[in-house]
């Protein structure tokens, strides 16, 4: 069985309040997420408005937090050094004021539509892992959702800017951040979140997906995406054709007659992708003679495979969702934007935790590095010197290339954005 991940070999977290101010001192970038939360300035308040929490230590829980400025966020970043940072909706009035406002005035008005996929969703279909353990063999789950998402989002609602961020310990969130999104109301995120939910029912429903005729087109395509990874997944890793309990629970997904065939088959051959090649000729034998669709290789393919969504959380308005470039207290890893380029070869276990990259830090620079930052001092002379270092600073770190992935989605909005504000001026100039 692989090494499951529970906390990383280099992180205690007893040195969490040691490593925090260190953090948000010298590594947190602060210009990027200003950058990516104010939107440009396309909209006048957004950053303002936008509800932030804090969770301390012990579990002190400090909601509707917001800032003026990026400056403003910092200090308080830096005083509270929060143990999670979450991020809730843009409101009608600044957060930090809800108190002082008349009742009933106070009210989310947009957020991007997220969504949270999480490992415990799936411990009826992985036998490697349970809880809060995740391992190389189930992580491929994650993998697969992020696919199956990331095309239906931008192929079959037209989003463009879709940010994929690692959670920190056994899961990924998405952030749509197209002003499409942000405005969505409840029913129309209800509705998004619903078209893309194929696995219904909890703990006590066996068959958790049924497939009528015609297959919709977009489950079709997530099917592609499920054959491709089934084999190695559930085939090999999981090996849900080879011990006796998990090929009951794979046989209790077809119908009655078929299945006490496939049993009778099954005694005399044991390899499973010899055994997955007898379910499939069955199906394909029960899809010629029924009259009805007769689906059952498919339905067992994504209730395996398919992603497995949290809906609540891409309902509503008002709710929060962790920050990307949060520290995850338990494993120490920091929550980081991932490349979906990268997806295949993405490792959990690589993303660096705050004790590595706060380590990196007190590492003797090169000569080669010190030349690099007599450069940027040259080339960022505008800017203060403490701004100047902190940029040097998490570039010295693992956390470089995340930070570059973040500057590179941030690069495509800014030009939507640039486009917004261009045909606001040429209206303005109309009137």
């Amino acid at each position: 069985m692989p090494l499951a991940l529970t906390s990383s070999s280099d992180y205690d977290p007893a040195c969490l309040p040691d490593l925090l101010p260190l953090y948000y001192r010298r590594l947190f970038p602060f210009s990027q997420y200003y950058r990516w939360l104010n939107y440009g300035g396309v909209q006048k308040n957004y950053f303002t408005n936008r509800e932030f929490s804090f969770t301390l230590k012990d579990d002190i829980y400090v909601r509707y937090q917001s800032f003026s400025t990026q400056n403003e966020l910092e200090k308080e970043m830096q005083k509270m050094n929060p143990y999670k940072i979450d991020i809730g909706a843009i409101y009608s009035h600044r957060p930090n004021q809800h108190n002082t406002v008349k009742s009933g005035t106070f009210q989310a008005l947009e957020k991007e539509l997220v969504f949270d996929i999480d490992m415990t969703d799936y411990d009826d279909v992985r036998s490697c892992c349970s809880a809060a353990d995740i391992c190389s063999k189930c992580w491929t789950l994650m993998t697969v959702a992020i696919r199956i998402l990331d095309r239906a989002l931008r192929d079959d609602f037209g989003f463009q800017h879709l940010l994929w961020v690692y959670s920190g310990r056994r899961g990924v969130h998405c952030w749509v951040c197209d002003e499409a999104a942000r405005k969505l109301s409840v029913a129309a995120r209800s509705a998004v979140a619903e078209y893309l939910s194929l696995v219904k029912g909890g703990d006590e429903t066996v068959k958790k997906v049924v497939l009528t005729d015609p297959i919709h087109p977009f489950i079709r395509e997530s099917l592609a995406v499920v054959e491709h990874y089934f084999p190695q997944y559930a085939l090999q890793e999981q090996d849900i054709l080879g011990r006796k309990e998990s090929v009951d629970k794979v046989l209790a997904l077809m119908p009655e007659d078929v299945r006490n065939e496939v049993q009778q088959d099954f005694k005399n051959e044991k390899k499973p992708e010899i055994r997955w090649k007898l379910v499939k000729e069955h199906a394909a034998r029960k899809q010629a003679t029924a009259k009805k669709g007769q689906h059952f290789e498919k339905e067992i393919m994504l209730q395996y495979c398919y992603p497995r969504l949290d809906v609540n959380v891409s309902k509503g308005v008002n709710h929060l969702l962790k920050s990307p470039f949060s520290v995850h207290p338990k494993t120490g890893r920091i929550s980081v934007p991932m490349d979906l380029k990268e997806l295949d070869t993405f490792d959990p276990f690589a993303v660096p935790t705050i004790s590595l990259i706060c380590e990196e830090l007190d590492r003797p620079r090169t000569g080669e590095e010190e030349e690099k930052v007599d450069d940027d001092k040259e080339k960022e002379n505008e800017k203060d010197a403490a701004e100047r270092r902190k940029i040097r600073d998490y570039k010295r770190t693992s956390l470089a290339k995340y930070v570059k992935h973040f500057d590179q989605f941030l690069d495509g909005m800014a030009r939507t954005w640039k486009g917004e504000l261009l045909r606001k001026s040429d209206l303005q100039k109309e009137f």
